[in-house]
């Protein structure tokens, strides 16, 4: 499975990266949000999330003109 998702974020651009990012944050955000209220079904959700995040700018690093990997 991660497998797949890895594949699917290194096909897109840098733009498609950091909207990505900004959504995942939002959602990060809302987990928190619904764990601190009592609220949250999944919780394993929020360790998902934080992991596409890192993901995400660990490809974004990637894709840097400036990256020295």
């Amino acid at each position: 499975m991660a497998n797949q998702d890895i594949k699917s974020v290194r096909d897109k651009d840098a733009g498609a990266l950091k909207e990505d990012i900004s959504s995942l944050k939002k959602e990060q955000f809302n987990l928190r949000f619904q764990q601190a209220t009592g609220q949250l079904e999944k919780s394993s959700r929020i360790r998902e999330v934080r992991r596409a995040i890192a993901r995400t700018k660990t490809v974004l690093r990637e894709k840097s003109p400036k990256a020295k990997v």
